[in-house]
């Protein structure tokens, strides 16, 4: 059977958007022809898997991933009756993502593991074992099975993706998940380099088939020539404020910027890293500019290995005109 055509360019929604929005916002972006949609799960924002739930709901055909929910949030059986239903409701359109979570969210909740990356593994191969139908009886460092099997699991599989960062995490992705959701401000050398990691993983793990990465990316597009500068300046304070909030990571250290970072975070937080981040970093860690600017950047986070370029409108004054531009861009880039 032929795989649909569809455009290589997503949308994830804000974490800030209110739920009663969730329908009508993910009802246009299937209408621009965007190739797939992610709604997030920031906590204390939106839920993930009730806002993928909404988003499904109201469309047709487009891919609805969930970016991401932290393994330890929920039991991985908890989770799987919440994706298997889903799954079973919308036939091949949800992609769950699922990562460790940021780590001052999950403490919040008291949530933090001296192993996340166990952790994790546990939830990944739980999940996908009770989808497939099985009965898990185990004990994990993390997570107790006694005999659970889910009711509604998923014959025909579930795609499941990771959102991680470092070589560990990478690794792992090869060897159980279906795909990477890459954090948004990641440069393109990064997913150049997280493109061989994972093939490199999957082939170690005698796995056959291509994993798909998906690149989260921080936009602000504009139609106007004479309001670039604007653009630009309007996505500094927000690119400033994630980047303290990220602290030097493998995103940032494959361009070398770390120790840079590092200085500045030691010396203020994100109003420091606003105020004297180099011009050049709006253009290495987002997609900023006119139309040009935006299918350029575009073409080269695919020829490093992405599946897909997902837009975070993350200038909420701009997301409009992000999303009016680059749809017009969504029949270019399909596959």
């Amino acid at each position: 059977m032929a795989h649909p055509v569809r455009s290589r360019l997503g949308v994830l929604l804000g974490s800030t958007t209110p739920p009663e929005q969730i329908g009508a916002q993910a009802r246009a972006a299937e209408s621009a022809g965007y190739g797939e949609l992610w709604i997030p799960e920031d906590y204390f924002f939106l839920g993930g898997v009730a806002g993928a739930a909404l988003a499904l709901g109201s469309t047709a055909r487009i891919p609805v991933g969930i970016g991401v929910v932290s393994s330890v949030v929920r039991h991985p059986a908890l989770l799987a009756m919440e994706i298997g239903t889903l799954a079973r409701a919308y036939p091949g359109r949800l992609i769950p993502g699922i990562g460790h979570g940021v780590p001052g969210w999950t403490a919040q909740m008291g949530l933090t593991q001296r192993s996340p990356m166990s952790a994790l593994r546990e939830t990944l191969t739980g999940v996908r074992e009770l989808l497939s139908g099985k009965t898990v009886d185990e004990d994990g460092r993390f997570a107790t099975f006694r005999q659970i099997a889910i009711t509604h699991p998923v014959p025909d599989g579930v795609p499941l993706f990771t959102g991680v960062l470092g070589d560990k995490g990478l690794e792992l992705t090869g060897q159980l998940a279906d795909g990477l959701l890459v954090s948004a401000l990641a440069p393109v050398e990064y997913v150049r380099a997280a493109r061989a990691k994972l093939d490199a993983a999957a082939k170690a793990a005698g796995r056959e088939q291509r994993l798909g990465i998906s690149v989260l990316a921080a936009a602000n597009i504009t139609r106007d020539p004479d309001r670039i500068a604007a653009a630009r300046a309007a996505l500094r304070p927000v690119l400033a404020f994630y980047l303290a909030a990220t602290g030097p990571t493998a995103l940032f250290g494959a361009v070398g910027v770390n120790e840079q970072l590092a200085d500045m975070l030691a010396r203020g937080g994100a109003e420091t890293v606003a105020a004297e981040m180099p011009e050049e970093w709006l253009d290495v860690f987002g997609i900023v500019g006119d139309q040009d600017s935006a299918r350029a950047r575009i073409g080269e986070y695919l020829d490093a290995g992405a599946d897909s370029v997902v837009l975070a409108t993350v200038v909420p004054e701009g997301a409009e005109e992000t999303l009016a531009v680059t749809g017009e861009l969504t029949r270019e880039f399909t596959h």
